[in-house]
């Protein structure tokens, strides 16, 4: 017996994984596998050379799938598996990759997580559908009943609604491989990496393919890419309304997917962007799904929301994890709504609800999603700057106990605790009033009527509404990531959509309260308009009008800006620059006023305990409502214009160096805002135009705008010679990471205007390429890598500076006034007769009176338009005169170079002084090119500048370098020379 024993014990293998391992035993498979995965496929390779045990880890199909994918450069080739894939994009040659064909084996060594994965890669779904769902089937549903019984309340599978599509019968692989086999499209994989696959190389993947989680079209432009496809389908009559078709095609957000799959491919929990509907027809194959109502966070998922801007992230199982590893552990009541979809079925998913898709077979969909009157005011709610209410949405009342969610993760090991944790009450944490002397303002920001400690979770608009920032100034917010349209194309969609839906005025006027906090501005602009004995607004004037990042009104003959954008102090800065900027326009008698509204009045507008004051000011002084906020310049007695240009250039240097927390209200009260009344304009705002222009027009705009921007650029700039500026650099200087000052420049006598621009330069600079990545899409991931060594250290460099015969460094640039923001709605159009269309002819004859967007509709047959006014000058700053061209060029030009060549030879300025007694910049140099100046301008400027070039200019998405991108959209400006 004793023998058998020892016989027996010598057939079992040793376990290697000790030895193998060393101090790593101690983590679990899992953990190392995660770690593998942020190194390199060659740092893979050797590490797979250190034991046995690290073989078979670095062996893993999964790794060297998320290794190829997070390393991919082009178009995806799938070479019979991953790792061949990751070598042959390493472009190693052949006698590297013949050991990779010969695994090694080894006993002793056994992992359950290895072993699941596995098993995931290989398993069959045949046992996966079933017929007996939970979710209402219907057919030949009416529109009335959709809307009564389903429509923003729960799911239904319909049949009948694509029965007359030609895709029923073209879309199945054999003939999409047919029609469509050398397309590319985009591919929905869990990689920061944009992925296209030929549908040829993408159909031989699916027939070869074992992965757990694999590869699938889901591509938003495949109506781009091949419009045929469009034309095979169309939009049910039941989800017709969708308020986003106001938009353009290029201004929507993505709303419609190809979606095509292999087995065991598909979507993993979520809820929709933006809180939209949606609807998904099945066209072949079999689907199954799951899906939870609004605020039921299923098992194993974690949602974590951004405290700073809202964004919300999930991480979750593989939709075919989470039927195999959690599924099984729920208990009957705890099982999500569920059922197989066949093919001719179409799904509608409500706004908020979690679904999860597992495709059963190879499928092919399509998806659209929308917005209609019903989950409207939702979309508007999940826009809205802030954190609580988007994560209420999701997650319901537990979003109110933190942003993550790990205890649900756990439940997996536990099941018996899930229902208990899914349903028990989470209550809002309000401080007693022993522990928070704000807890009567803690409780009414939530809402002044109820004690929310009380309420269960309702998806009800009202309810949510409850958790937003009331106290947040929804036009200066920090805004997420993860919204599918920014803040500028919100408040152009809700424009559009209060003047082309009038009947619906009281829904959009909900939904503009939610995203906008429209109530709050209208409140201001009605106490503006009873001070200055102003017509109230109509109710076609309540909604601010265009995608500025100020709230702008039109009442009657007039427009009343209030400013917002930045905080208060910056307000005041922005307002009090504009008024500096039309004092010396009068001062000068420079032509440009003539093409600027007329000021009719100016001041300060505050709300104290319930109540508002208004406070005249026209830029000169300091107001007592402003000293109170101790927000009072330096020796502000000293100069006509405390809050001028001076002062703003100071306080954007400092800025420049403030966290998020810090900039995103600086300075002062969100109770007090400063605010302008101009005349109104009569005609259109250009953006609204522009699509009906003719070609003389457009070349008499961009004329009008080399004249108008010279004379901007040649007005004298205002003294900086104060003792404001006598101590500069111990005053405003701002330390580095390590406490000392940092290195500007390293040419002395810096004139005082440089020095803020140059500083400001340098520090953003330091997270160039984070804000870069964080953009993300279309700007290319390569060019990204190569940035900090296309901009230059010494921005100095970027001044054409030069030594003078005595000594002192001189800078060969001009520096001027300018706008900054002359873009495609801050230029005003008028009508004129054909024959006298000219610039510099301003007949009134012909204008109407009706009221359009930003100014008084002008039409009629037999006239032209031509440029009359520009609009916004509360971005003026002193800078580089290069900087104004940049958004007339991106914008208003959209990049055509011809009219960048007539608006250079109406400005007739040189970009570039000459100095003909000096040297100028070594010949060559980067440096003497005005593309350069341009585009690093470009690449360093707060906004998605970039995201604007490669989308106009598609073909330089593959640029290898940023020289490339910069003689494509700049290179016109190196053959000018000016005209002085």
């Amino acid at each position: 017996m004793e023998v058998e024993e020892g016989c027996e014990a010598q057939l079992v293998p040793r376990d290697r994984r000790p030895d193998a391992l060393g101090d790593l035993r101690v983590l679990p498979d899992e953990t190392i596998c995660a770690i593998l995965v942020h190194l390199t496929p060659r740092d893979v390779a050797r590490l797979s050379c250190v034991s046995s045990v690290m073989y078979i880890l670095c062996n893993e199909e999964p790794l060297w799938m998320s290794l190829c994918l997070n390393n991919i450069n082009g178009p995806l080739q799938y070479k019979g598996s991953w790792k061949q894939t990751a070598l042959h994009q390493l472009q190693l040659p052949n006698e590297y990759e013949e050991p990779c064909r010969k695994p090694l084996h080894f006993d002793g060594f056994n992992s359950l997580f290895l072993y699941r994965r596995f098993y995931r890669c290989y398993t069959t779904l045949d046992g996966f559908s079933f017929e007996n769902g939970n979710v209402e089937r219907k057919k030949d549903l009416s529109l009335e009943e959709f809307h009564l019984v389903y429509d923003g309340q729960k799911p239904v599978l319909l049949s009948g609604l694509a029965d007359t599509w030609s895709a029923r019968h073209t879309w199945t692989t054999d003939q999409l491989l047919l029609n469509y086999g050398d397309t590319a499209f985009k591919i929905s994989q869990r990689s920061s990496q944009k992925i296209t696959m030929k549908f040829r190389d993408y159909i031989s993947y699916v027939q070869i393919q074992h992965d757990e989680d694999p590869l699938y079209i889901f591509d938003d432009k495949f109506g781009e890419v091949a419009p045929g496809l469009l034309k095979d389908y169309s939009v049910p009559h039941l989800f017709q309304e969708d308020f986003f078709d106001v938009l353009d095609r290029d201004q929507r957000p993505p709303f419609r997917w190809l979606i095509i799959g292999p087995e065991r491919s598909g979507a993993s929990w979520h809820v929709d962007p933006a809180l939209t509907s949606a609807w998904n027809t099945l066209l072949c194959g079999r689907k199954r799904w799951a899906l939870y109502p609004p605020g039921r966070v299923p098992l194993g998922v974690i949602v974590h929301v951004n405290e700073e801007d809202g964004d919300v992230n999930v991480d979750t199982p593989s939709s075919l994890q989470w039927w195999l590893d959690f599924y099984p552990l729920l208990a009957d009541k705890d099982k999500p709504i569920e059922c197989t979809q066949l093919p001719g079925e179409t799904i509608f998913v409500p706004s908020g609800w979690w679904h999860c898709v597992l495709n059963l077979e190879t499928t092919v969909a399509v998806t659209q999603n929308f917005v209609n009157s019903r989950n409207f005011e939702f979309v508007c709610l999940d826009m809205s700057p802030g954190y609580r209410h988007k994560g209420v949405c999701r997650a319901g009342l537990l979003a109110l106990d933190g942003g993550s969610f790990e205890d649900t993760k756990s439940c997996a090991e536990d099941c018996s605790s899930y229902s208990d944790l899914t349903r028990k009450e989470k209550r809002v944490r309000l401080c007693e009033p022993a522990e928070d002397s704000n807890y009567e303002n803690a409780k009414n920001g939530a809402s002044e009527s109820y004690n929310l400690s009380n309420q269960e979770f309702s998806y009800d608009i009202s309810f949510l509404a409850m958790f937003l920032d009331k106290e947040r100034d929804h036009y200066n917010s920090l805004w997420s990531s993860g919204n599918c349209i920014g803040q500028r194309e919100l408040r152009g969609w809700l424009w559009k959509l209060w003047v082309s839906k009038p009947g619906q005025r009281d829904l959009i006027w909900k939904g503009a309260c939610l995203a906008l906090n429209a109530g709050k501005w209208s409140e201001c602009v009605g106490e503006i308009c009873s001070f200055h004995e102003l017509p109230f607004p109509s109710d076609g004037e309540r909604l601010p009008v265009g995608t500025g990042s100020n709230p702008v009104y039109l009442v009657a003959d007039h427009v009343i800006k209030l400013y917002v954008e930045g905080g208060l102090e910056a307000s005041l800065h922005a307002l009090g620059t504009e008024l500096e900027f039309y004092s010396l326009l009068c001062k000068v008698n420079s032509p440009l006023k003539n093409h600027i509204p007329d000021v009719l009045a100016s001041g300060i507008l505050s709300l104290e305990n319930g109540s508002y004051s208004i406070v005249p000011w026209d830029g000169k002084g300091v107001p007592d409502v402003i000293a109170n906020c101790n927000l009072i310049p330096e020796n502000c007695k000293e100069v006509d214009f405390p809050f001028g240009v001076w002062s703003k250039q100071q306080f954007e240097y400092r800025k420049a160096g403030m966290s998020i927390h810090e900039s995103d209200n600086p300075g002062g009260s969100s109770r007090i805002w400063p605010f302008i009344i101009t005349k109104r304009c009569k005609g259109k705002i250009f953006a609204e135009l522009r699509d009906t222009l003719s070609w003389e027009d457009l070349l008499n705009l961009a004329s009008f705008l080399g004249e108008q921007l010279r004379n901007l650029h040649i007005l004298p700039l205002p003294s900086s010679n104060d003792s404001r500026f006598s101590d500069i650099k111990q005053k405003i200087g701002l330390p580095c990471g390590n406490g000392f000052m940092e290195a500007v420049t390293d040419k002395p006598c810096i004139p005082v205007e440089w020095e803020f621009f140059i500083k400001t330069l340098t520090r953003k600079k330091k997270d160039v390429c984070s804000r870069l990545t964080k953009w993300g899409d279309p700007i290319p991931n390569t060019l990204i890598e190569k940035v900090d060594e296309y901009i230059p250290d010494d921005f100095g460099k970027l001044l054409n500076t030069i030594e003078g015969e005595d000594g002192p460094h001189k800078v060969c640039k001009p520096c001027s006034w300018i706008h900054s923001d002359i873009m495609d709605d801050n230029i005003h159009m008028e009508t004129c007769c054909v024959n006298s269309c000219s610039i510099g002819n301003t007949p009134d004859a012909g204008l109407m009176d009706n009221s359009y967007v930003n100014g008084y509709n002008g039409t009629g047959g037999g006239k032209s338009w031509r440029p009359g006014h520009i609009l916004d000058f509360s971005d003026l700053s002193i800078s580089d005169p290069i900087c104004d061209v940049i958004p007339i060029h991106l914008d208003v030009f959209r990049g055509d170079p011809r009219l960048l060549k007539r608006f250079l030879e109406s400005y007739r300025l040189p970009l570039v002084r000459r100095i003909p007694y000096l040297e100028s910049v070594e010949s060559g140099s980067k440096f003497g090119r005005l593309s350069y100046l341009a585009m690093c301008y470009c690449i360093l400027h707060e906004e998605n500048i970039l995201g604007a070039i490669f989308s106009l200019w598609k073909e330089l998405r593959v640029a290898k370098s940023w020289e490339e991108v910069e003689e494509t959209v700049w290179g016109e400006l190196n053959d000018y020379t000016g005209f002085c």
